[in-house]
């Protein structure tokens, strides 16, 4: 075996000791950060969703209208014409 063969054998062997240190630092930096986290509760979860979906309802249904309208106030040129 070369000394060429050798350092090459090195290296992959500490790019793969790189890789897992590198691997285990990200699980416990994640670790560490979801254990931060403040979790909402149930009734706190049930009733923001709630709300999210009332808005989207809403919204949508404005939307829908605004669309009539203005679909209605295009066609009105072509009515007398």
């Amino acid at each position: 075996m070369t000394r060429k063969d050798v350092v090459q054998s090195e290296n992959t062997e500490a790019k793969a000791i790189s890789a897992d240190q590198g691997r285990n630092n990200f699980i416990t930096a994640t670790k560490e950060e979801l254990a931060k986290v403040v979790w909402p509760s149930r009734q706190q979860l049930i009733s923001e969703s709630v709300a999210v979906i009332l808005m989207v309802v809403l919204v949508s249904t404005v939307i829908y209208f605004v669309d009539q309208l203005f679909g209605w106030i295009t066609k009105q040129p072509f009515l007398f014409g």
